[in-house]
């Protein structure tokens, strides 16, 4: 027996017992643990059943995704899987915490299973792009059907305790005393077995296999793997259970070696390690529990739902009348649209709401814990505001501010005491996206920014940790490859040409759909702020300058880089901007040139990547990847396709070299290229 299992009798019950902390995740030797102890189990007289439990918190929450990455080492789990079902004795699985991936597969091969209450349990693999590879697509269906196990298995959805019961996938659930109702229920078998492999899956009707498909396809971005996952499911449907578990490791296998699925793993660790410091964090951070947020507009509002959701006491403040009921009229009727949509009850809408108070008196900021300015984005306001903030909030409140693109450090410099200020930005809307800055100033307390990761963790959200630089992370590299994009327009590109290869490619938006949703006036005035200190000698492209010139601002004004006829939502091409980008091409003596997807594409990458490594090299960020999650949780890049440092890591530092250089003589002056070491670990 390997020590990460351990095994005892209870009487006639053998209980196996995993002990790999922290989440007793499926590694090689725990396979191999469990499948000695199944031999034991078959020889050993005195045990007529066994119990399988995980030792702490969970059951199994998952393989180890380390693995994954390489050839994977005997036994590989449908070999132990193989011996549950093959094993004359009954076993029963006693699960709690999470069985996922792996561990429910497992769990599937036993004869019955039983769950404590708040278990969670699915196959999260197709968000990894690959399929579950250990039986999940062949034995889910047998037990709930078709049309649920596509539902489910897509999604990677995690079933709560009390759902897999009336589903069928678990037998019984109990409140206490897990293991004891186990042997209980391993007893009540008298020897029986009770496998899936036996059962038939149900039949279908076509039509709803048809809907499910479609709905699976859609949310799954029509990825491979979920076409996969969907053919493997339907598969039960005709093929002997053998013949489609053999099928079913072979696509397994292949999607795992794939590009895909490295660039999601990639992705995945690199979330997993944001919340790393407070583990490691040995003085206890200050306790939040009540939040003032400053400003009632659309970001001001937006973090007070997401501060209220999150379980936070809430005072929004405005001084502006208007601004403040429109503000507060924002949130009750994000809560009154939950409760009409079946998504809240109206009683837990309404108990939120009794934390919630909106104010134009300062005075009533000095209980709040942390108080976060979200005003307009211009210094003097944010000094005006920081001044205010300072006066009335309690001595030992944090203060944070909500600004993209502004000196932080210039904010604090004018306050009494710098090291109770940092920034957390949001990215609108702010109840809805899950990417947050946390920004460290020169001054700021290493325990303010423990609290900034707390709070955001308790917010639901990824937070990703940035020292005070221009647009931090998020921003600095879109502006970088905003700039590329323009270039590109100089060059012989067009807008639609531009967006649709990269919406193509897997972005959720092009970058000018960007700008005209979110306003092309407010990037203008942050160029004509920035005016002054532009270098003459770097490339300057005034296209959207001359946009602006024209009032055409996006979709609030019905034209921008398109032109939105009554209210669409997709704008269409405008002959007008196209007359605007070929003069301006003409006036600097640009010979327009066709250009293919491909090449869009690759430019814009490399804009991004070297803007990273510039992050790292200036210690904006402290690990590269964390600007592969800022990419893909706020600004749309595809995350299966890992983020620009995953791209940059395959493509291999003497290629990145060569192809930045070659992107340096297309850029002209002012494009810098980095020193990219960070980016292949070699600082």
């Amino acid at each position: 027996m390997t020590s990460k299992i351990n095994i005892h009798n209870e009487a006639d019950v053998m209980v196996i017992a995993v002990n790999n902390p922290p989440i007793n995740a499926g590694s090689t030797e725990v396979r191999q643990g469990l499948l000695d102890a199944i031999q034991v189990l078959q020889s050993d007289s005195k045990s007529s059943a066994a119990v399988i439990i995980g030792a702490g918190n969970t059951f199994i929450a998952g393989s180890d995704m380390k693995e994954f990455s390489q050839p994977l080492a005997e036994p590989h789990l449908p070999t132990v899987i193989s011996a549950i079902e093959n094993c004359p004795k009954p076993v029963v699985c006693a699960l709690h915490g999470a069985a996922l991936g792996g561990g429910f597969e497992l769990s599937l091969a036993c004869d019955a299973r039983i769950a404590l209450e708040g278990t969670l349990v699915g196959l999260p693999e197709v968000t990894l792009g690959i399929i579950p590879g250990a039986g999940g697509t062949q034995r889910l269906p047998r037990l709930i059907g078709v049309e649920k196990s596509i539902e489910y298995i897509c999604a990677g959805t995690r079933i709560k305790a009390d759902e897999a019961l009336k589903l069928g996938i678990i037998n019984k659930l109990v409140k206490e005393d897990l293991l004891g109702n186990a042997i209980s229920l391993a007893r009540s078998l008298i020897g029986q077995k009770n496998r899936i492999r036996d059962i038939t899956t149900p039949s279908v009707d076509a039509s709803d296999v048809l809907a499910a498909t479609q709905k699976a396809l859609k949310v799954g971005k029509n990825r491979p793997n979920v076409h996969k996952a969907i053919e493997m499911i339907t598969n039960t449907l005709t093929l002997p259970i053998d013949q489609g578990l053999a099928i079913e490791r072979e696509v397994f296998q292949n999607l795992r070696i794939g590009t895909e699925a490295k660039a999601l793993r990639h992705q995945f660790f690199a979330e997993r390690k944001l919340f790393k410091p407070l583990a490691g964090d040995a003085q206890k951070p200050k306790s939040i529990e009540r939040v003032a947020v400053i400003g009632a507009g659309t970001m001001g509002s937006g973090i007070a739902i997401a501060c209220l959701s999150a379980g936070y006491t809430v005072l929004m403040l405005d001084q502006n009348e208007a601004a403040l009921a429109h503000g507060t009229k924002k949130v009750l009727d994000f809560y009154d649209s939950r409760v009409k949509s079946g998504k809240m009850a109206a009683e837990n809408a309404s108990a939120i709401l009794m934390s919630f108070t909106s104010s134009a008196q300062w005075g009533d900021i000095t209980s709040a814990d942390l108080v976060i300015e979200a005003v307009f984005e211009d210094m003097e306001v944010k000094h005006a505001v920081f001044q205010k903030i300072e006066e009335y909030a309690h001595p030992e409140a944090l203060l944070a501010s909500n600004t993209s693109y502004l000196d932080i450090d210039a904010i604090a410099a004018k306050t009494r005491n710098p090291s109770r200020i940092f920034g957390l930005h949001f990215f609108s809307p702010a109840q809805v996206m899950k990417l947050i800055e946390i920004v460290r100033c020169k001054l700021t307390a290493p325990n303010a920014i423990t609290v900034g990761l707390q709070f955001a963790k308790r917010l639901g959200k990824t937070p990703v940790i940035s020292a005070n630089s221009f647009g931090f992370i998020g921003n600095r590299i879109y502006t970088a490859y905003r700039r590329q994009c323009e270039f590109m327009l100089e060059e012989g590109a067009y807008p639609e040409q531009i967006d649709k290869a990269l919406e193509d490619y897997g972005f959720a938006m092009g970058p000018f759909a960007v700008g005209d949703l979110s306003g092309l006036d407010i990037a203008w005035a942050m160029r004509k702020n920035q005016a002054s200190t532009r270098n003459p000698e770097h490339r300057y492209v005034n296209i959207a300058d001359t946009l602006c010139l024209a009032g055409r601002f996006g979709r609030k004004t019905g034209s921008g880089y398109y032109q939105y006829v009554d209210g669409m939502k997709s704008g269409a091409v405008d002959p007008f901007v196209k007359k605007v980008i070929d003069e301006a091409s003409a006036a600097k003596g640009i010979i327009r040139r066709e250009f293919s997807s491909e090449e869009i594409v690759n430019r814009i990458l490399l804009a991004m990547i070297n803007e990273i490594a510039h992050l790292a090299s200036e210690k904006v960020v402290s690990d590269v990847t964390d600007c592969d999650v800022v990419l893909v949780n706020g600004y749309g890049f595809p995350r299966w396709r890992g983020g620009p440092v995953f791209i940059a890591q395959e493509m291999g530092r003497e290629k990145l070299n060569f192809e930045l250089r070659e992107l340096a003589e297309l850029s002209g002056p002012g494009f810098v290229i980095a020193n990219t070491d960070a980016l292949f670990h070699l600082q």
